[in-house]
């Protein structure tokens, strides 16, 4: 026959016991088979710029990876430019038209990706109803520039 423990602690240990047991068997069954709290949505998977173009990263110089946001208040214009560098860009919030010049011009919203064009020249505007956020990340290198004002082109 068994017997009642006769301490609050003993008590404690003994009905605990097994609900940690089974909570720690759970832990250890869904860790062996792959699974994890955190959730891995995709944005972007790409080796071509947002106008084909094969990308790299530059060489010869360190590497450098500078993450920035871009705000844009409705109407604002980044004038014309070019990347140099690698760059990935998020819209976080908003909407950015760009004119591509003779590529044409493309329409981004909030939850899109890309990678923007390199040396190709190009001017955003924000053209949506209210502030739009950029999430622009640049893979690039020790004393390369990652944006270059230029002229329109013709």
């Amino acid at each position: 026959m068994l017997k009642t423990p006769r301490t609050p602690i003993a008590r404690a240990i003994l009905l605990v016991a097994p609900a940690m047991a089974l909570a720690l068997g759970v832990v250890l069954w869904g860790a062996n088979r792959g699974y994890a709290r955190e959730t891995v949505a995709p944005l972007l998977s790409t080796g071509k710029t947002i106008l084909d173009q094969p990308f790299a990263y530059p060489v010869g110089k360190p590497p450098k990876v500078t993450a920035v946001i871009v705000t844009m208040q409705p109407g604002d214009q980044t004038g014309w430019h070019e990347h140099e560098v690698p760059f990935f860009a998020y819209i976080l919030d908003g909407e950015v038209s760009v004119d591509y010049g003779p590529h044409g011009k493309r329409v981004y919203r909030k939850g899109d990706a890309l990678m923007e064009a390199i040396d190709t020249a190009h001017d955003g505007r924000n053209t949506g109803e209210g502030v739009t956020r950029i999430l622009a990340v640049f893979m690039g290198a020790e004393g390369v520039p990652n944006t270059v004002n230029v002229a329109p082109p013709k």
